[in-house]
């Protein structure tokens, strides 16, 4: 059984704020929430093969293909933000 110390040191290593109270509580969630897995684990699954997808659904997807390269000239033609030295200039997002 988890106590509400261990609570507070997962919370930390998950960069979350609790409160004393809120890892009471989280403690004896946790705990019950562990002692269900425990459970499963005395589940016999000998014979049961892994898999990650059981509804046999497949993504349908294309092959990429390339049907035109733009050149670099045409990139920067169809921007309206001013280009420099064959680059756009876009404003900074890092201030100091």
């Amino acid at each position: 059984m988890l106590n509400a110390e261990q609570v507070q040191h997962i919370a930390k290593l998950a960069r979350l704020g609790l409160s004393k109270e809120e890892g009471e509580k989280f403690a004896k969630q946790l705990s019950d929430i562990m002692a269900y897995v425990d459970m499963l684990n005395e589940v016999n699954v000998d014979n049961v093969e892994p898999t990650s997808q059981v509804t046999g659904l497949e993504n349908v997807t294309r092959e990429d293909s390339v049907s035109r390269f733009s050149t670099k000239e045409e990139l920067l033609a169809c921007t309206e933000l001013p280009v420099e030295r064959e680059q756009v200039k876009v404003k900074p997002v890092i201030t100091f």
